[in-house]
C-alpha cells in the first residue's frame, strides 16, 4: 500500500508512516497510524520486518520500525483525509496497492525494506 498527496505532487509516492507517542509501544503505534493515515480499520499487524536508524534530510536521526500489514478486504484505490492532526491536517491522500518493490519509485528511504514483503 502506497499513497500520493492529492494536491502536492512534489511530495512523491510514500508508504504510510508515523511517530510513536511517548506512552505507546511500536505495535500500538502501527495500529493507530494505519487507522489515522489510511482509514483502514480491519487489518493484521503481521510482523516486524526491520528496525534501523536513519538520517533525515535535516540531519535528524530517526529510529524506524518497518512492519508488514495484512489487509483482507480493501479497495484497489481510495482517498482518505488523515485524522491524526498535526502536519497532516487538511491533507488528502490517494492510496493504491503495488505488487512489486520495483513498480513505483518511493521517496528516499521508504523502499528500504519492501523486498521482504514481496518475497
Amino acid at each position: 500500500m502506497v499513497f500520493r498527496h492529492k494536491d502536492i505532487s512534489e511530495a512523491g509516492i510514500q508508504i504510510p508512516k508515523g511517530t510513536v507517542k511517548e506512552d505507546e509501544d511500536t505495535y500500538n503505534a502501527v495500529i493507530r497510524e494505519i487507522k489515522e493515515e489510511t482509514g483502514i480499520q480491519s487489518f493484521e499487524v503481521n510482523n516486524l520486518i526491520s528496525e534501523d536508524y536513519w538520517e533525515n534530510d535535516d540531519g535528524a536521526i530517526h529510529n524506524r520500525y518497518f512492519y508488514k500489514i495484512i489487509c483482507n478486504e480493501f479497495a484497489d484505490e481510495w482517498e482518505h483525509n488523515p485524522t491524526g492532526g498535526g502536519e497532516e491536517k487538511g491533507l488528502n491522500f490517494q492510496f493504491f496497492w503495488i505488487s512489486s518493490d520495483e513498480e513505483v519509485e518511493l521517496i528516499r528511504g521508504q523502499a528500504d525494506y519492501l523486498k521482504p514483503i514481496f518475497n
